[in-house]
C-alpha cells in the first residue's frame, strides 16, 4: 500500500531497479543492446583475422616454392668467373643449407620466419631483415609521396568527372586516364629519362636520370632539394599511372549513387548541389576507393620494381630485382614476405573499417 503523496506509477520492483522499458544508457537493457549491436562486428573481425593468419602461411608456403623453380644456381652464379673447385662449391652449398633436403630445408624456413629470422643473404652476407630495414626508408619516401599525390589527385577528378558525365571535361578526364592506366610504368619512365633527362629537341635536360642524390657532399636543406630533384621523375611517373586506376574506379562508384532517391531528397529540402554531393554522395561512394587505397598504401612499402629499378632508386624494388637476378634466395623471400605481409595487413585495415564507414558490413 503506497501513501496518497506516491503515484503506484513510482513504485518499482527492486530487481528491475535501474533499468527502464527502452533501454536507456548506463541501464542493463541498455548494456544488453550495446552487446548485441556489437556481436556482429567482432565476429566479422575475428572472421577477417583468421583470413590473414592463413593468407600469411599461404605467403610463407609459396615464397619458399616460387622462387626454387627460378632455373640458376646460386653458388655457380656467385662466383662465375672466378676459379672454383668443386669441393669448394660443395662446401658454399653446405654453408648456405642448399645440400639438405627440400622438407628440411622448408621447414628450418618456416621456423626461421615465424621468429622474425629472414635468414642471410647469399650474395651481401648479411641479415635479410638488415638489409630491408636499409632501403626501406628510400621505398617508403617515393612511392609514400606518389600514393598521396595520385589518390587525392585520382578522388578529385574523379568525382567532378562522375558529377559532370557526359561532358567534355568528363571526356577528356576519361580518355587520359585509361590512356595512362594501359600504359606500362616503365615505358612511361624511359620516355622521361629521353624527353627530361638526356633532352630531346628543344626540351633540354632538366632533371637526373637516376639515383636518390648527386653525392656532392650537400647538408641540410640543400640534400632536401637535391633529393626532391631526384624524385621528380619517379614520382611523376608514378603518379601518371596510379591516378588514373583511382579516378576510374572513384567516377565508376560515384555514378553508381547518383540516382538514389537519398539524393534527390537532399536537393528537395532545398541543399546546394556542392553540398549534396560532398555530404550525401561520396561518402556513400568511398567504399570501393576506400578498399583501393588502403592496397596502394600495402604498395608503398612494396614499392614499384621496374620504376624503382629504371630510375636506379636505392630502395626495396632495386634490392628485389638484384636478389632476383642471382637468385639469392634467401633475400627474394624475405622481400616476398614483407611485400605480400604488407599488402595483407593493409587489406585486413580496410576490412576492419568497412563497418564503421557501413553498418550493413559484417551483419
Amino acid at each position: 500500500m503506497t501513501s496518497a503523496s506516491t503515484p503506484a506509477s513510482s513504485v518499482v520492483p527492486a530487481d528491475r531497479a535501474g533499468t527502464t522499458e527502452g533501454g536507456a544508457p548506463g541501464t542493463r537493457a541498455g548494456a544488453r543492446t550495446r552487446t548485441s549491436a556489437l556481436l556482429p562486428y567482432l565476429r566479422h573481425a575475428a572472421a577477417k583475422l583468421a583470413g590473414a593468419a592463413v593468407s600469411l602461411l599461404a605467403v610463407l608456403v609459396t615464397s619458399f616454392f616460387l622462387f626454387r623453380i627460378i632455373p640458376g644456381d646460386p653458388v655457380k652464379t656467385m662466383t662465375h668467373g672466378m676459379p672454383t673447385t668443386a669441393e669448394q662449391l660443395a662446401t658454399l652449398r653446405h654453408q648456405f643449407g642448399l645440400d639438405l633436403p627440400l622438407w628440411q630445408q622448408f621447414t628450418d624456413y618456416c621456423a626461421k620466419a615465424l621468429s622474425g629470422d629472414l635468414g642471410t643473404s647469399f650474395q651481401f652476407r648479411a641479415p635479410v631483415g638488415d638489409l630491408i630495414a636499409q632501403k626501406l626508408p628510400a621505398t617508403l619516401l617515393l612511392t609514400g609521396t606518389a600514393v598521396v599525390l595520385y589518390s587525392a589527385l585520382g578522388l578529385w577528378l574523379g568525382t567532378r568527372s562522375a558529377w559532370r558525365h557526359g561532358s567534355l571535361g568528363d571526356r577528356l578526364n576519361t580518355g587520359v586516364a585509361l590512356t595512362l592506366w594501359s600504359v606500362p610504368s616503365f615505358w612511361l619512365g624511359l620516355l622521361l629519362i629521353i624527353v627530361f633527362s638526356v633532352g630531346m629537341g628543344p626540351v633540354p635536360g632538366l632533371f637526373p636520370t637516376g639515383g636518390m642524390e648527386s653525392g656532392t657532399g650537400e647538408t641540410g636543406f640543400g640534400y632536401v632539394l637535391d633529393v626532391a630533384h631526384h624524385m621528380v621523375l619517379p614520382v611523376l611517373t608514378l603518379v601518371a599511372v596510379g591516378y588514373a586506376q583511382t579516378l576510374l574506379v572513384m567516377r565508376s562508384s560515384l555514378l553508381d549513387e547518383m540516382g538514389g532517391d537519398y539524393l534527390t531528397t537532399a536537393r528537395a529540402k532545398g541543399l546546394r548541389d556542392d553540398a549534396v554531393r560532398r555530404r550525401h554522395a561520396v561518402p556513400n561512394a568511398l567504399l570501393p576507393v576506400v578498399t583501393m587505397v588502403f592496397i596502394n598504401l600495402g604498395h608503398v612499402v612494396a614499392g614499384s620494381i621496374l620504376v624503382e629499378t629504371v630510375f636506379s632508386w636505392p630502395g626495396l624494388g632495386g634490392l628485389f630485382y638484384q636478389a632476383l637476378s642471382v637468385p639469392d634466395l634467401p633475400l627474394v623471400q624475405g622481400l616476398f614476405v614483407v611485400f605480400a605481409g604488407a599488402m595483407i595487413v593493409m587489406n585486413l585495415i580496410a576490412d576492419l573499417l568497412y563497418p564503421l564507414l557501413d553498418p550493413r558490413v559484417g551483419r
